[in-house]
């Protein structure tokens, strides 16, 4: 069983920063894939950002460039950075788990966090 608990959202303005931080409990933290999802309102859940367990990377077309996902084994975390913010980049965050490998789906993921609003003004 794998808890994930996402902070770090908010209110910003475009071209701001922000960083998402999900924290996971439980000690095979390692073996996960974990990936960042968003949804709008009135959209559909998309990956924006993915990491797996040995750290291969995946990104979105509409992110590439401005966010980066990492990960902290020692603080069993991952991050995303997000940088140039945009309108269209308001939603809200989700973090999720699978073992090993990344996937694009969402019914593909095993954990999910509750998510964490993040809201570009212009």
């Amino acid at each position: 069983q794998v808890q994930l608990v996402e902070s770090g959202g908010g209110l910003v303005q475009v071209g701001d920063s922000l960083r998402l931080s999900c924290a996971a409990s439980g000690r095979t933290f390692s073996s996960y894939a974990m990936g960042w999802f968003r949804q709008a309102s009135g959209k559909e859940r998309e990956l924006v950002a993915a990491i797996s367990s040995g750290g291969s990377t995946y990104y979105a077309d509409s992110v590439k460039g401005r966010f980066t996902i990492s990960r902290d084994g020692a603080k069993n975390t991952v991050y995303l950075q997000m940088n140039s913010l945009k309108p269209e980049d308001t939603a809200v965050y989700y973090c999720a788990a699978r073992p090993f490998i990344v996937s694009r789906l969402p019914g593909e993921y095993d954990y999910w966090g509750q998510g964490t609003q993040v809201t570009v003004s212009s």
